[in-house]
């Protein structure tokens, strides 16, 4: 009877062990807790930008046209030369200008004299009417020649006032030809650099109909960029506000400024007429502009150049940041973000965090989370054959 007993323990034990050895291989091969990637709280600074770009203009600039006809005499400047205001810049023939004056104060000097003549007949017509008064208090004359003496002293009157007019008339043309005569010398209205000059020497100007250019002066000591800005992003800008631009020289040089102007309304530009053209103008994204100036006293910065801008909208330093990776938005929350935090024993909780400055990255902390605090940001499952092995 022992025997049989020792025989089925026996029996037992080799039957109860390899199924508790399988059983804790099947539970260490089971599904283990995960791994998680983090990212500590941590102080730095958070930046929130616009980018956008724009091209390069001078401030100040001007065309400078032929207001007379004629042929170019002389260019006096070439592309790139610094001019000073009122330096002579070229000449157009004034041979047909100057005989117009001529003949206008010839006409003029010819009136003078006929208003001279004038005055001699109307003291002569006063002088007999005042005679024919005298004449008739004594009733020494007859009354008709008292009517014309009267009659011719209001004649010469009259044509003395329209030699005047006609003075005044000619004096004014006079003043008008002369001014033509003035516009065939061409000076800078402003001090400045040439862009370019349009016209050649000798050859003839027709400004019958309208202002033919002959050069461009621009002052490139102060530029203009004039940037186009997303309708998405147009109301985050304001005057006043930073911003740092860079070229395509690929120098990597930084030209800062501040924003001057946020123009209204989008700049018009011309659609095909019809269905078709409204459709295509409909489809088009909207872009505003943006002025702002900068200060070119080395002339690195040239007209046209691209510029590469960004629009500092909120900076702050110093500032407890977290990945924008880690945080998930609060609908209906401006600024309220939930995330899930590590705890002692490396479980994750869940979490309210206000926030303020933002950018693609970053966010600037306000309120539910502290320094060194680990942020989730994703999982790793942990495999069977890193905890057991046979």
């Amino acid at each position: 009877m022992s025997f049989d007993l020792r025989s089925k323990g026996r029996w037992l034990l080799l039957t109860l062990v390899p199924m508790l050895l399988l059983l804790g291989a099947w539970w260490w091969q089971g599904d283990a807790a995960p791994d998680y990637l983090t990212v500590p709280v941590a102080r730095g600074d958070v930046e929130a930008t616009v980018v956008a770009i724009g091209t390069l203009q001078p401030r100040e600039s001007v065309d400078v046209g032929a207001q007379v006809s004629g042929q170019v005499l002389r260019l006096h400047v070439q592309p790139g030369d610094k001019v000073e205001k009122g330096q002579l810049l070229a000449e157009i023939d004034a041979s047909l200008h100057e005989a117009t004056v001529e003949a206008d104060r010839a006409a003029l000097a010819g009136l003078r004299a006929q208003l001279a003549d004038q005055q001699a007949q109307l003291d002569l017509a006063r002088q007999q009417h005042q005679r024919q008064l005298r004449l008739a208090r004594d009733e020494a004359t007859r009354e008709e020649d008292v009517q014309v003496a009267i009659a011719a002293w209001k004649s010469a009157q009259a044509r003395l006032e329209q030699l005047r007019a006609q003075i005044a008339e000619s004096q004014a043309r006079l003043r008008g030809n002369e001014a033509l005569l003035g516009y065939t010398r061409l000076y800078a209205p402003i001090a400045g650099t040439v862009l370019g000059v349009d016209v050649k020497q000798g050859q003839t100007l027709n400004a019958t109909y309208q202002t033919p250019t002959v050069m461009r002066i621009a002052d490139l000591s102060a530029m203009t960029a004039w940037t186009k800005v997303s309708e998405a992003d147009i109301r985050q800008l304001a005057p006043g506000m930073p911003l740092y631009f860079t070229t395509l020289g690929g120098d990597g040089r930084r030209w800062h400024a501040k924003v001057r102007q946020v123009l209204p309304a989008p700049p018009v530009t011309p659609a095909n007429g019809g269905e078709e053209g409204a459709a295509a103008q409909a489809t088009q994204a909207v872009q505003y502009t943006v002025l702002f100036d900068v200060a070119n006293d080395d002339g690195a910065l040239m007209p046209q150049m691209t510029a590469q801008v960004v629009f500092i909208t909120a900076a702050v330093h110093d500032v407890l940041t977290a990945p924008l990776e880690a945080l998930d938005p609060v609908a209906g929350e401006a600024g309220l973000f939930t995330t899930r935090v590590l705890d002692a024993k490396g479980r994750p909780q869940g979490r309210e965090v206000r926030v303020g400055a933002r950018n693609r990255q970053l966010v600037e902390v306000l309120d539910g989370l502290a320094e060194g605090d680990r942020l989730v940001t994703g999982e790793v499952a942990q495999t069977s054959a890193v905890r057991f092995q046979w």
